[in-house]
């Protein structure tokens, strides 16, 4: 899945309309970059926090993704380059700027939980504990392993949409993926034989 889907679920926009409000904001036109705002600031926002763990600190980083995407949208070229992919690039820019000024690379410590599941208390307190020893075992994942994970099945980025983001192609993807995947069931102790 690429396009708005993709960071921002629930959008119905073809890449082709954003890539047209792309070019209607960097000719000037704030409503059309308002409506790219609204498209991707969730996607943005959760692809933001997954990395940093702190939701205050993800508030803040996201603001400075829009803020350069603003500033920048003017020389973005939608030249096969999903509006999507650009602005998970400036993200992962943001967060690695962000990383480098506070160097405290503290871990996730809020969990995203569906509001639906608060009724069943047991439900909620299997899925905290579901959620957190994932969270723990993404952590543990080389850097570029956790991106991909988090571009793939948090942000729903199809291969293509994840080698545009991190400028590789999508034969290194799958093969990151696949590295991240057996490391992931190893860390959970879901062996090979075990599902």
């Amino acid at each position: 899945m690429s396009g708005p889907e993709a960071a921002g679920k629930g959008a119905a926009l073809e890449d082709r309309e954003v890539a047209a409000l792309a070019a209607r904001a960097a000719a000037g036109d704030g409503e059309a970059f308002g409506r790219i705002y609204d498209l991707y600031l969730n996607g943005i926002y959760r692809y933001v926090y997954y990395r940093l763990g702190s939701a205050r600190d993800a508030e803040d980083v996201t603001e400075q993704v829009f803020c350069k995407a603003w500033e920048a949208i003017g020389r973005f070229h939608p030249d096969g380059t999903p509006v999507v992919a650009w602005l998970l690039r400036i993200a992962h820019n943001a967060v690695i700027d962000h990383h480098r000024t506070r160097k405290d690379l503290a871990p996730l410590d809020e969990g995203v939980i569906d509001e639906a599941s608060w009724a069943d208390p047991v439900e909620t307190a299997t899925l905290c504990c579901t959620q957190g020893e994932l969270r723990e075992a993404i952590l543990g994942l080389k850097p570029e392993q956790r991106q991909v994970i988090l571009l793939r099945f948090i942000e729903g980025l199809d291969y293509a949409g994840v080698a545009a983001t991190l400028g590789k192609s999508e034969g290194a993807v799958r093969v990151i993926q696949h590295r991240a995947l057996a490391a992931l069931r190893q860390a959970l102790g879901m062996g090979a034989g075990k599902n």
